[in-house]
């Protein structure tokens, strides 16, 4: 039988890299009974980090759902990673929650990934509660970090909670909408005591109080009059309105602890099914064709929103039922490829609205597809996935069938992988969101499909333009005692706007070329325009006029125009002024405040430009424009300079002329290629 709808909570974990999200998630199933000890990411015995490369790195590469009972409520939790290179788990796990805890390290404090995931949280207006994690380790400070928080998402956050003690002397906490205290001993389940507040903490206990109802009573305003008039607010209303004020995005309740201590974690599932809310609660999905109540007796529709890969047992998809119930044994319609698929046994009870769960051995179904009773069109407004800004060229080892097979069986797990084939180098491409990214899915290759690949760093792109106008001119003429060949075009050209292209125009008068062959013309201006004269690169945003030319009524024929055209924009680019072109990226970076001058000196031995800087948390967050070929192999030397703790994404700014030193080792190694042995 499945769960009533609004005894469910669906709650994505998300935060930085490194704050403890998979301790946190060990500790929560520890606490609710669904595990028998707390396992450590050290010794890889954590539930939901089961992959060999997850233990290697220890750390999380992708969502995985644990769902357990408290207090008669069922909780379906997703632990998401935390690095930026796969975010795109953590967006999807935000895409099918109505809440999400935000797990913070009380060291860090707010950092990039942080508030990168809070903005996308606040897109779908899901409810936000923060859990300081690792009070306990040196230079942890709860109260710096809370007013981190306030500074970075307003004056809504605001604490429910207070440690007892600090660093490794944190011993509890003080629940501030009830006034207790509790004191933790060790790491066992039961290792809650109540306690009196501490006299020492009374006054700051108070202080957090109020703040807490000031939030709190702005949630009504017959709340919010009776608390100025300095009338007695019940402890039912003031859990009433923290709840309400939490679920419409009104109050963010800021909770801590200790996860690999258990330091906490009962209030933390407390808070869970008291403050956040349900699918009932939260309401209806309004998607451009339909609008989805959390109503088992209504048609069923589940949305696909994990697929993994696996080589034995095929597609494994973790799925949320939005409407109607998702049942064993049963045939229903994906949407997308307009075919059934069979549902086997689902583990445990039938699958109701608003609850999540795994289908394996599914034939067409992957990632983004919908599941239903009938077949409907239906959409889910797409997620805004980073670009992949590290690339390599890709050569398989062996079978290159079971490579390109096994990528895109990966693709289908992580839509911010690419693999392709660059039209202007010719080289396969695998690219990924860093360095460490496409490690992982070369390492998955070989672990999962026994496929190998051997990786290079890619080829840049760059282009060719023109700065000046100029003329030419081009005939092609081949008499071979039948039918000739013949086509002779003049034409002019000058230097386009940026992203334009080609633009080419026809100012052909009086017939000397007949309009039958003007698009042969453009054809071989195009053929011209792939080579370029300086280092035969592509040519980017020009205007090409043909004003001129002849034609033979025997001899002329589509082919000889696209060679003329060919020949008169290689003799107008010959005298054209071309330069040679590199790509810019847009750099934004985020890096210990200590390494700051040691990064900018970097950037600028890489020929980047230093757009700004500000602090984000303990970080400091910087921007500058850089040269995509200067960024080929900067993760590691980053690693390097930060000891770890630095990141980046960039993204395509523009195409820039290239200093004339550099030009100069670039059409140098380009001529020694052309003139290397086959």
């Amino acid at each position: 039988m499945s769960h009533a709808p609004d005894r469910i909570r669906n709650v994505a974990l998300v935060g930085h890299r490194g704050s403890g999200k998979t301790s946190l998630n060990e500790a929560l199933l520890f606490q609710a009974g669904a595990i028998t000890r707390l396992g450590t990411i050290q010794d890889g015995s954590t539930t939901s980090d089961s992959e060999a490369d997850e233990q290697a790195r220890q750390m999380s590469i992708s969502a995985s759902l644990s769902s357990f009972e408290w207090q008669e409520r069922k909780i379906n939790l997703l632990d998401t990673p935390g690095e930026p290179s796969f975010v795109a788990d953590a967006l999807g796990a935000l895409r099918v929650c109505e809440s999400a805890i935000f797990v913070v390290n009380a060291v860090m404090g707010v950092e990039v990934g942080t508030q990168r995931l809070w903005e996308r949280a606040a897109e779908l207006d899901i409810a936000r509660l923060v859990y300081v994690n690792m009070l306990d380790r040196e230079r942890a400070d709860f109260f710096r970090t809370l007013d981190a928080l306030k500074a970075a998402f307003g004056r809504h956050v605001v604490a429910t909670e207070i440690p007892i003690g600090s660093e490794q002397d944190v011993t509890g906490l003080i629940d501030l909408v009830d006034m207790k205290a509790y004191a933790f001993d060790g790491a066992a389940r039961d290792n809650a005591t109540e306690i009196p507040i501490p006299d020492e903490l009374r006054q700051q206990a108070e202080e957090y109080r109020e703040k807490l109802m000031d939030e709190v009573a702005e949630v009504s305003e017959a709340l919010m009059e009776r608390y100025l008039e300095g009338d007695e607010i019940s402890h039912d209303e003031i859990v009433g309105a923290l709840k309400d004020g939490t679920n419409h995005g009104d109050i963010f309740p800021v909770t801590c602890g200790v996860a690999t201590r258990n330091l906490g974690t009962n209030r933390l599932l407390d808070a869970i099914v008291e403050d956040l809310p349900s699918p009932v609660k939260h309401g209806a999905m309004e998607l451009p064709e339909v609008t989805l109540e959390p109503d088992p007796d209504r048609p069923m529709f589940a949305y696909v929103f994990k697929t993994k890969a696996d080589p034995f047992a095929g597609r494994i998809n973790l799925f949320r039922v939005y409407q109607g119930v998702m049942r064993s044994d049963c045939h229903v319609l994906n949407t997308r490829v307009h075919g059934k698929e069979r549902i086997g046994h689902l583990d445990g009870d039938d699958v109701g609205p608003g609850d999540m769960g795994a289908i394996g051995k599914l034939k067409e179904t992957r990632a983004g597809d919908w599941l239903a009773d009938r077949d409907e069109p239906i959409t889910m407004p797409a997620i805004k996935m980073p670009a992949p800004v590290m690339a390599f060229s890709m050569t398989a080892k062996g079978d290159e069938d079971k490579v390109y097979t096994a990528l895109r069986r990966l693709q289908e797990e992580d839509p911010t992988l690419d693999v392709h084939r660059d039209a202007q180098t010719g080289d396969m491409i695998l690219a990924g969101l860093s360095q460490m990214h496409v490690e992982v899915v070369v390492g998955r290759l070989k672990e999962r499909f026994g496929a190998e690949v051997e990786l290079r760093p890619p080829r840049v792109p760059y282009q060719e333009t023109i700065r000046n106008p100029a003329k030419g001119h081009g005939r092609h003429k081949k008499q071979t005692g039948g039918r000739g060949q013949f086509g002779d075009c003049h034409i002019e050209i000058e230097p386009g706007e940026d992203n334009t292209g080609l633009q080419f125009v026809d100012k052909i008068k009086g017939g000397v070329i007949p309009n039958g062959f003007i698009p042969a013309i453009e054809k071989g201006v195009r053929d011209a325009m792939a080579e370029g004269p300086i280092a035969g690169y592509p040519i980017k945003d020009v205007v090409v006029r043909v004003f001129d030319g002849q034609y033979h009524p025997v001899d002329s024929s589509e082919a000889a125009f696209r060679m003329a055209g060919s020949l008169a924009m290689r003799d107008a680019m010959a005298q054209a002024g071309a330069v040679l072109l590199e790509p810019m990226m847009l750099v934004t970076l985020s890096v210990p405040e200590a390494a700051v001058g040691d990064v900018i000196g970097d950037l600028n031995s890489r020929r980047g430009r230093p757009q700004g800087m500000e602090p984000v948390g303990l970080m400091t967050e910087i921007k500058a424009e850089v040269p995509m070929s200067e960024m080929l192999t900067y993760a590691p030397d980053l690693r390097a300079i930060t000891g770890g703790q630095g990141d980046y994404t960039m993204e395509f700014l523009r195409y820039e002329e290239i200093p004339h030193h550099i030009a100069q080792q670039v059409i140098s190694a380009a001529s020694d290629k052309e003139g290397a042995p086959a």
